[in-house]
């Protein structure tokens, strides 16, 4: 029996462990290449076969002639050399690393259209063998032959109407209330900004056939723990919290996007982490027993889940940011930190939309257009991420 990822967070047979008998580990660990091959498949069909030390987290675009797989937090392995089958489509592969992410560019003879999910297949280590993504695809875009040719039916447009089912987002407005947030030279609040784009957001993702919650629809202030059991309670498909940063450089700027590890990628990340979790100090009653009050406890199986779903989601959010133009901090695509916010079964991410403490982008930040636009990016990620893998 096969069994989904996103059917592995709701299996209880396991147990849920507690926290402090549960080894800490880092959710996000690094995935390695390992071979590169092609083959023919009955019917004509081209088969790539890509094989990595640890389940790959993917996604695919399709440039003219060409096949894009895009592994999130895998190393690239230039020692490797691809072993190309005659008479497929495929005429050279290529890895380019960017940060954490992995591009596997495949050059075609002749474009594809988009696969479907019969045409791909994860399989298992057997034998000599790690995990394998394996891609079945035939020349040709939609309205035509497998041969290729035109045919005279006209081909209707991709839709855009709403998904069959109402996926749940919970989207977070940081901080709030007491807590202000980071603070930029003119005066500009984070609680403030995250909360403009939070309920513009929720707009945008009802508007498209998501059913969106808020964890504060106004000025209030939520302990990290009663952000993340909203997205327990609500029973969420996906959890965004939104944020804004600060640094001691005023020259930084640019989004970032964070994933939960026990271990940060770097020391950025881990003082980020540290001050928006420290955040919980404010109503310091209660505080020490923060960790007893969270659903942190996951099985084994449930945190692998998690982990894989947060970085697949958090590598198309860096793509749709990337792709509406909108500044990027310098480094990976995807950093990893143990933020207090994301600890839940509910896959998520935490979205850094900008530097009040650069002041051009606390004015930027400002902006109705601006916001706009980072709800647009975000849309798009939602829409794009494939809930039911």
């Amino acid at each position: 029996m096969k069994i989904s990822r996103r059917g592995v967070l709701k299996i209880t047979g396991f147990g849920l462990l507690a926290l402090t008998a549960l080894p800490r580990m880092a959710f996000a660990a690094r995935n390695s290449l390992r071979s590169l091959r092609t083959g023919v498949q009955p019917g004509g069909k081209t088969r790539l076969v890509i094989e990595t030390a640890t389940r790959p987290s993917y996604s695919l675009s399709y440039p003219t002639n060409q096949l894009i797989v895009t592994l999130s937090n895998t190393a690239a392995n230039t020692g490797i050399s691809p072993k190309l089958a005659a008479g497929t489509l495929v005429k050279s592969l290529a890895q380019v690393q960017s940060g954490d992410t992995l591009q596997i560019i495949v050059n075609l003879n002749r474009s594809i259209s988009a696969l479907q999910k019969s045409q791909i297949m994860i399989l298992e280590p057997n034998g000599d063998n790690d995990y394998r993504l394996v891609l079945d695809f035939v020349a040709g875009v939609p309205g035509a032959t497998s041969s290729g040719v035109t045919t005279a039916t006209t081909q209707s447009p991709k839709k855009t109407t709403a998904p069959a089912k109402k996926y749940v987002i919970v989207v977070d407005a940081g901080h709030g209330g007491k807590d202000p947030g980071c603070i930029g030279k003119g005066g500009t609040r984070e609680k403030d900004i995250v909360l403009s784009v939070a309920r513009k957001l929720k707009t945008q993702l009802d508007a498209n056939g998501f059913q969106t919650h808020l964890t504060r629809a106004g000025d209030t202030y939520l302990k990290l723990a009663e952000r993340a059991a909203i997205a327990e309670k609500k029973k969420a498909d996906l959890f965004i919290s939104l944020h804004a940063n600060a640094n001691p450089s005023r020259a930084m700027k640019g989004f970032s996007i964070y994933t939960l590890s026990e271990k940060a990628s770097d020391e950025e990340a881990k003082k980020l982490a540290e001050a928006e979790n420290a955040a919980d100090k404010i109503g310091v009653e209660g505080f020490t027993e923060f960790e007893e009050n969270i659903r942190i406890a996951l099985s084994s199986l449930q945190q692998h889940a998690v982990a894989e779903m947060s970085e697949e989601y958090a590598t198309a959010a860096a793509r749709a940011f990337k792709n509406k133009s909108i500044t990027q901090q310098p480094g990976p695509d995807v950093r990893h930190a143990p933020f207090a916010v994301l600890r839940s079964t509910v896959p998520g991410a935490l979205l850094e939309l900008g530097h009040l403490s650069n002041s051009a982008e606390e004015k930027l930040l400002k902006t109705s257009a601006h916001q706009d636009k980072l709800v647009a990016a975000i849309v798009k990620s939602v829409k794009n991420y494939n809930f039911d893998v």
